[in-house]
């Protein structure tokens, strides 16, 4: 089959949806299928190799056909000039799709969000008979609501009527998970037929091939400390605050340390408050690449993986399959609907607590603490959950069967 993916996000940024998306690609192009990319231009989150690159609009990678597309600004902006940017994406994406790409596409997926990127899978359905699987990682604009990010009824109204358009233009919407299925039948109405399960896959490989060697330890001067661990991105949606205030409550816990690798809008504001509480048990760093993330992981004790309570949608964040596969044991700190708390409990490779009360959080950390023993069998019970329902093989095959209904 011809298939089409896109996606704001791609390789070389380093961000979970961009290495979802070149794996995807990969694993599509290995099944002899025909995959396009479009994106955008890669502006954010890169080594300092990649940032000093320049990238052609179409370019053909290891067989894949990448279009990259020059846009406005959309990552670490205000929400007004992030808004305007997200609704420029569409136009932008389709009128170089239609310049590079000049025959029919028998799949387009899109990976939302950004939501208003749905209206390029409806173009391509109208005008290039392909079929539409949407991909929805976070409800929009639910999860804008939510959080506070959008109160303008008007502008409101607005994204939930591109939503019911897009939703009912798809073909296929798939979610990662039966909470966010359910929230899709009850809350939008959408049928269950039109409605799969499609779980975020992780390279169970690409931490199979690395053992810790301390590499990450010496550099960051934490040998022979116990190490709770997050990657990725921190902002609002995470709910880190909390996070620094069961810190705080473990501040005389010396051999207890937190790491925090990543970057997000919320970042400065969590670097201040550690400075201004004083602690010194906590340590940033930036992104790092995706071998190198995967190398680190083996040097963690726990993973942890938080989001804020203002969250309503049963989002189920993507580092915690990151986590499984490295087969470390992971704390979550999730809003109560999140589907999350199910997966770490089914595969008994951790603990989870509500994310409203920091006290709670703070039991939690000192109890894995104290049952060090215990950590391993919980590493090790995550590595064979992820290894049977999100290997990427599995995910695949499921998403093809999909396309092909």
């Amino acid at each position: 089959m011809d298939i089409l993916l896109v996606t704001d996000s791609y390789p070389p940024e380093i961000r979970s949806a961009s290495h979802l998306m070149k794996e995807l690609a990969e694993e599509l192009k290995e099944r002899g299928h025909n995959v396009f990319v479009a994106t955008c231009y890669p502006e954010y989150n890169l080594s300092d190799l990649d940032s000093e690159k320049s990238y052609p609009e179409y370019l053909v990678e290891d067989g894949i056909k990448v279009i990259r597309l020059k846009t406005l600004p959309h990552h670490k902006v205000n929400f007004i000039i992030r808004g305007i940017s997200q609704l420029t994406l569409p136009h932008i994406f389709w009128k170089k799709i239609k310049k590079h790409i000049r025959t029919s596409v028998d799949a387009t997926i899109v990976y939302s969000p950004p939501l208003p990127l749905g209206y390029v899978g409806c173009w391509m359905k109208k005008y290039r008979d392909s079929k539409f699987i949407l991909n929805v990682q976070d409800i929009f604009p639910q999860n804008a609501i939510d959080l506070g990010a959008l109160k303008n009824p008007l502008i409101i109204k607005y994204f939930e009527k591109m939503e019911t358009n897009i939703y009912k233009f798809a073909d296929k919407i798939t979610v990662h998970s039966e909470g966010n299925k359910r929230f899709l039948i009850e809350k939008k109405k959408l049928s269950k037929d039109k409605i799969h399960i499609l779980h975020n896959w992780v390279d169970i490989e690409a931490y199979r091939r690395f053992e810790g060697d301390g590499y990450y330890r010496k550099k960051l001067q934490i040998e022979g400390k116990f190490i709770f661990f997050f990657g990725g991105v921190m902002g609002p949606s995470q709910g880190l605050d909390l996070v620094i205030d069961a810190v705080d409550k473990l501040r005389n816990m010396d051999d207890i340390v937190f790491l925090f690798v990543g970057d997000g809008s919320e970042k400065s504001k969590m670097v201040e408050k550690v400075k201004a509480r004083g602690l010194r048990n906590v340590i940033f760093h930036p992104f790092i690449p995706k071998d190198e993330y995967s190398k680190l992981l083996k040097e963690i004790d726990v993973g942890l993986v938080s989001l804020s309570n203002k969250n309503r949608t049963p989002v189920v964040p993507g580092k915690i399959l990151g986590y499984m596969a490295a087969g470390i044991p992971v704390l979550g700190f999730l809003n109560k609907e999140s589907d999350g708390h199910q997966i770490i409990r089914e595969a008994g490779c951790g603990y989870t607590t509500v994310s409203d009360d920091s006290q709670k959080l703070a039991e939690l950390i000192l109890h894995m603490y104290n049952e060090r023993s215990q950590l391993r069998d919980m590493g090790f019970n995550g590595y064979m959950y992820a290894t049977k329902h999100f290997s990427k093989k599995t995910c695949v095959d499921n998403l093809e069967a999909i396309i092909k209904k």
